[in-house]
C-alpha cells in the first residue's frame, strides 16, 4: 500500500511528514519530540511501523543488551526489532501495554501484523487476491481507494448490536486483527495464517479476601505509576465516579507534580457530575479543567464528529468532546477509566445473571415469542432462544430484534436470525462462572467493540493518547484469577472500593452509579437532520421509530442507530 495515498488521512492528527521511505534498505522511521523524521539506517533487514502509545518491554530488554544488541534511542521500535531478531515472534508475547504494528523481514519475505493483548489499539487489515493492505482506521482503505465495496452485512450488526463486532467492519473483506494475535503475510506463497501469542484466561486461584484486596491495589498503584510515564503534558480524566476518581487520587500519590484532570459537564443538572469532580479536584489540589457543554456545542460539532466516526457508532460523541477539551488544554496524553466496569462488576448486568438462568429454563418456542412483546426490554428476551452464547449477551445489551431489523433493512428475519447466531464466540467462556461470564461478555463485546474503538478514533480525531491503567495486563489477568465471591459482590466495585477505602472518600462511593452520560435525549429532540422524515426514505419502520422518539417512547440511541444507518447510505 502506498504510504502518500493514505498518509494524509491517517497522520491528520499527528505531522504532516514531508516524505517517507518506501522500499528503502533497510530501517525504519522514528520521530523526534518536535515531529521531525529520524531516518535510520540498521543492519536488520526489517520494517517496522507501529501505533504504540503506551509499550513495555522490561523482562527482556537487558537480555537483548548482553546479546550485543545495541540502542541509539533505546525507542520502542529499535527494541522490537532487536527483539524480533533475538526470539522470532516469541518475543511478541513479551510486550505490554498498548500497540499495533508492521514488521517486514525482508529475508524471510513475511509481513507481520501484530495487536496488543487487550486490543487496546486497533489494527485492520485485508489479505485477499494476492494483496494485503492494512491501516489503524477503516477510511484509509477508502482512502486507497474510494470504490471499495461494502460489507451489506454491517447494518445487520449494527442494528442488532449498537456497534458492528470485530472482526467485522463496513467494508468489504476488511477486518480487525483479533486482539493477542499476529497475521503473517507469506509474499512469496501470497497468504495469511493468524496465530495466538497472547495468554488463555487465567484459571482461577485460591486467595483469601485481604489478599484479594491487597493484590488489587499493588496492581494498580503499579499500574498507574507506569502510565504516567510521559515526556508531554498528562492528565486524568475525571467525570466523578469511582473510576476516574481513583486513578485522580493514585495518580497525584505517584506524581510528584500538580495533576491535571479534565471534566465534562451540562446545563442540564440531572447530568452534571460537577459537585463530585470538584471534591477529587480539591481533594488533589488538581490543575482542574471543567468545560460545560451545550446543546450549541452539539449542534455545531455534530457534523465534524461524524467525519471523525470511523465506524457507525452510539457512543463515540462524549469521547470526541473530552478530547477536543483536552488538547485545547495542551494535554497529549490523559488516563482513562476504561476497563474497571467490565473487570469489577460496576454494571448493573451482573445482577442479572439469575434471570437469565431463570429464563433459559423455558422451552426455545417460548423464548422466541417474546418478539412480539410490545415492551423493548421484553422483546429481548427472544434472543436467549439462541444456542449460541452471543444471545445472552443480546438480551442484556441488544438493540433491535430480528424481526425489527429486517423491516428497517428490507431482508429476512432467517437472514438476520442465521448471521447473529453464527457469530464467533471463544470455547473459553463455557467454563466460566455466571458473573465471570457476564465479565467476559462485557469486556470482549461491549468494551472491545464499543468503548475503546470510540475511544480510539475520537481521541486520535484530536491527537491525544488515551491511557487506560485498568487494562493494564498484571491488573486484568490479576483481576480474573480471583474467585468470583472476591471479585463480585451485591456493591458494584466493591473490590476496588475496599482496595482504596482510605483514599476514595464516602462520598463517592456511596451513591449510586451514573455513568458519563450526556442529555441526548433532549438534545437530539432539536436535532432537525434525525427528525426529518424524508431521510428514512418512505421505510414504514424507521418512520414509526421516529414517531416513538418524538413522543418519549424510545431512547435517543435507538433511534440515532437507525440515522446512521440511513445517513451512510446517503454518502454512497
Amino acid at each position: 500500500m502506498s504510504f502518500n495515498k493514505i498518509d494524509k488521512q491517517l497522520l491528520d492528527s499527528l505531522i504532516d511528514p514531508e516524505e517517507l521511505y518506501q522500499n528503502a534498505p533497510c530501517g525504519y522511521l522514528s520521530f523526534l519530540p518536535d515531529g521531525t523524521i529520524i531516518k535510520v539506517n540498521k543492519t536488520l533487514a526489517n520494517w517496522l511501523g507501529f501505533s504504540a502509545e503506551e509499550l513495555l518491554y522490561e523482562t527482556k530488554f537487558t537480555d537483548l543488551i548482553s546479546k550485543g544488541f545495541r540502542f541509539q534511542n533505546q525507542t520502542d521500535t529499535e527494541v522490537i526489532l532487536a527483539g524480533y531478531q533475538a526470539y522470532g515472534t516469541d518475543f511478541f508475547k513479551e510486550l505490554k501495554g498498548m500497540f499495533a504494528f508492521s514488521l517486514f523481514d525482508e529475508k524471510a519475505g513475511q509481513t507481520f501484523l501484530v495487536r496488543d493483548e487487550l486490543g487496546i489499539k486497533p489494527l485492520y487489515y485485508y489479505a485477499e487476491s494476492s494483496e494485503l493492505y492494512f491501516a489503524s482506521e477503516v477510511k484509509a482503505f477508502k482512502a486507497f481507494d474510494p470504490n471499495w465495496k461494502e460489507n451489506k452485512e454491517w447494518p445487520i450488526y449494527f442494528l442488532s448490536f449498537g456497534f458492528i463486532p470485530e472482526p467485522y467492519t463496513t467494508l468489504a473483506g476488511v477486518y480487525n486483527l483479533p486482539k493477542g494475535h499476529y497475521l503473517i503475510w507469506d509474499h512469496v506463497k501470497q497468504q495469511r495464517t493468524i496465530q495466538k501469542f497472547a495468554a488463555d484466561y487465567p484459571t482461577t486461584k485460591k486467595i483469601n479476601e485481604t489478599e484479594a484486596v491487597s493484590n488489587t491495589k499493588t496492581n494498580l498503584d503499579k499500574a498507574v505509576k507506569r502510565h504516567l510515564i510521559s515526556d508531554a503534558p498528562i492528565g486524568v480524566f475525571l467525570s466523578g465516579g469511582i473510576d476516574s476518581s481513583l486513578l485522580s487520587l493514585i495518580a497525584n500519590e505517584q506524581n510528584a507534580q500538580t495533576i491535571n484532570t479534565v471534566s465534562i459537564n451540562f446545563n442540564e443538572p440531572e447530568f452534571s457530575e460537577q459537585h463530585y469532580q470538584e471534591i477529587i479536584a480539591e481533594q488533589i489540589q488538581s490543575k482542574h479543567i471543567s468545560y460545560t457543554v451545550t446543546a450549541k456545542d452539539f449542534e455545531e460539532n455534530i457534523a465534524q464528529i461524524f467525519q471523525d466516526m470511523d465506524q457507525p457508532s452510539n457512543d463515540g460523541i462524549n469521547s470526541w468532546f473530552v478530547n477536543k477539551v483536552a488538547k485545547e488544554n495542551g494535554l497529549k496524553a490523559v488516563l482513562s477509566g476504561i476497563g474497571a466496569d467490565e473487570l469489577f462488576g460496576g454494571y448493573p448486568s451482573f445482577k442479572r445473571h439469575s434471570i437469565i438462568k431463570a429464563l433459559q429454563k423455558a422451552p426455545r418456542f417460548i423464548l422466541r415469542l417474546a418478539k412480539y412483546l410490545p415492551n423493548d426490554k421484553l422483546k429481548r428476551i427472544s434472543f436467549l432462544a439462541y444456542k449460541n452464547p452471543i444471545g445472552e449477551y443480546l438480551f442484556l445489551r441488544g438493540f433491535y430484534t430480528p424481526n425489527v431489523v429486517s423491516q428497517l433493512l428490507g431482508v429476512t428475519e432467517k437472514q438476520v436470525e442465521k448471521l447473529l447466531s453464527q457469530y464467533p464466540i471463544h470455547k473459553e467462556i463455557e467454563k466460566l462462572s455466571a458473573e465471570d461470564r457476564i465479565s467476559w461478555f462485557e469486556t470482549n463485546l461491549y468494551m472491545q467493540n464499543q468503548l475503546l474503538k470510540d475511544t480510539d478514533y475520537m481521541s486520535m480525531a484530536h491527537g491525544v493518547e488515551v491511557r487506560v491503567p485498568f487494562l493494564d495486563q498484571d491488573v486484568v489477568s490479576a483481576a480474573q484469577e480471583l474467585p468470583t465471591k472476591s471479585r463480585f459482590s451485591q456493591q458494584p466495585k466493591s473490590l476496588l472500593i475496599a482496595a482504596y477505602r482510605k483514599l476514595l472518600p464516602e462520598a463517592i462511593w456511596n451513591r449510586p452509579k451514573k455513568g458519563f452520560t450526556f442529555p441526548f435525549q433532549q438534545w437530539f429532540k432539536h436535532y432537525q437532520p434525525m427528525l426529518n422524515e424524508t431521510h428514512y426514505q418512505g421505510n414504514i419502520e424507521a418512520l414509526a421509530l421516529l414517531e416513538q422518539f418524538k413522543s418519549g417512547k424510545l431512547h435517543w440511541s435507538k433511534l440515532f442507530a437507525v440515522y446512521q444507518v440511513f445517513y451512510r447510505a446517503r454518502q454512497k
